[in-house]
């Protein structure tokens, strides 16, 4: 324990790690969620469910208010990240995921990378090189190679989803350091309005807002507990050391969804997923030095 206490760059890919078994863990929730329900359902009740989690803990722990500027950040962030939410889930719908949630991931990975290096500096070249290895196996963990060419559909969109989800990144990385549960409750503020504007400007039926059946419910809850605690652990790596680092590993998160879908689903993993779990294994050392 006096490891990580000592040196905040061990304890920030700790965190990120962590923040990437969870998040995965909460995508396979809600995956397996959506296919027994609709999707856009599940996405918003799995956010609500998780704006409870964040406002009850706040409360509880008895968190101290943070200042509007943390409150507004997160707000920002939550913003981003519905929108980057929406447009994965239309290119994934809409293209191939083969091309599409790659594309996120990467995009969603390398943006951070950028203003971690303008903000904090180059890191050591090690860590660099994970850094092009950990991209790399998020591209192969997320099905990357397995369709040829992309079509303007698919990269518009799968542009917007990663350029959401790298937001999201940057502005929690913004919050100040000892608060996290008030700025995560307002990113959830921000977040379940528009996602409900958004399903009714689609001008649904009401079949479609059939809720998920009473067996789903706890995974849809469970979803949200999951991605609102990737979301924690996240923030605290990003306070633990820099935002390449945080944001690199947490975009590793397709690892904890792929391996969940071998061992509970028994779903077999592609030659290139092994081959990404082995890579991530490699770009974690490297970054670890």
């Amino acid at each position: 324990m006096n490891l990580f206490l000592n040196n905040p760059e061990l304890l920030a890919v700790a965190y990120g790690l962590a923040s990437a078994a969870v998040w995965g863990a909460g995508d396979f929730s809600g995956g397996f969620a959506a296919k027994r329900g609709n999707v856009y359902a599940v996405v918003l009740l799995s956010q609500a469910v998780g704006l409870v989690c964040l406002l009850t803990l706040a409360l509880l722990l008895e968190e101290p208010l943070p200042s509007a500027r943390d409150m507004l950040f997160g707000a920002f962030a939550g913003l981003a990240g519905v929108i980057g939410i929406l447009a994965l889930y239309a290119g994934l719908a809409r293209g191939r995921m083969g091309v599409v949630a790659p594309t996120t991931a990467v995009l969603s990975a390398s943006i951070p990378v950028v203003v971690g290096i303008v903000t904090d500096g180059i890191p050591p070249m090690l860590v660099l090189v994970g850094f092009g290895l950990a991209v790399t196996a998020v591209w192969l963990l997320s099905g990357g190679g397995q369709a040829e060419g992309i079509r303007r559909d698919e990269l518009g969109l799968a542009l917007l989803a990663g350029f959401g989800f790298s937001l999201f990144f940057v502005f929690i990385d913004q919050i100040s350091l000892g608060v996290v549960f008030w700025p995560l409750t307002a990113a959830r503020v921000a977040s379940v309005p528009l996602l409900l504007i958004f399903l009714l400007s689609r001008q649904w039926q009401a079949a479609q807002w059939q809720l998920p059946s009473r067996a789903v419910l706890p995974i849809v809850a469970l979803s949200g507990i999951l991605d609102s605690g990737g979301n924690y652990l996240f923030t605290l790596a990003t306070q633990s050391g820099r935002l390449d680092i945080a944001a690199v590993l947490s975009s590793l998160y397709p690892a904890s969804t792929v391996l969940l879908a071998r061992l509970v689903l028994k779903e077999k993993l592609g030659t290139r997923q092994w081959f990404g779990v082995g890579i991530a294994l490699v770009a974690l050392v490297l970054i670890a030095l």
